[in-house]
């Protein structure tokens, strides 16, 4: 599948501010929409281990995981995101992650 224009011009950005976790997750998103899921968790990936405090990151990231059948690793990551999203005082994100892990752990239960 061909690369969109926004994919294209996001790439460009990307080589001007390597380092930018927004343009990253930006790029992750339009992979997924192409559903070409492991180039969005190599960006993913990125921003995780480079910008561990991106609170964005994690409800995404467990996303990807759940629809890659990798519940655990989803949980681990839903967890992580609610401590992060505890310490930056970010308690919109905290809810958003806790209700996700929530649902994911009564579909695991059931």
């Amino acid at each position: 599948m061909e690369q969109t224009e926004r994919l294209i011009q996001l790439l460009n950005f990307l080589k001007e501010s390597p380092n930018d976790s927004f343009l990253k997750f930006a790029i992750a998103k339009e992979h997924e929409k192409m559903s070409q899921n492991d180039k969005a968790l190599k960006y993913y990936m990125d921003i995780y281990e480079n910008d561990p405090k991106y609170i964005g990151l994690y409800y995404h990231l467990a996303k990807l995981y759940e629809s890659l059948n990798e519940r655990v690793l989803a949980i681990k990551i839903y967890e992580e995101g609610i401590a992060i999203g505890k310490d930056l005082g970010d308690f919109h994100a905290v809810s958003e992650l806790n209700n996700a892990k929530m649902n994911l752990q009564l579909e695991m239960d059931n």
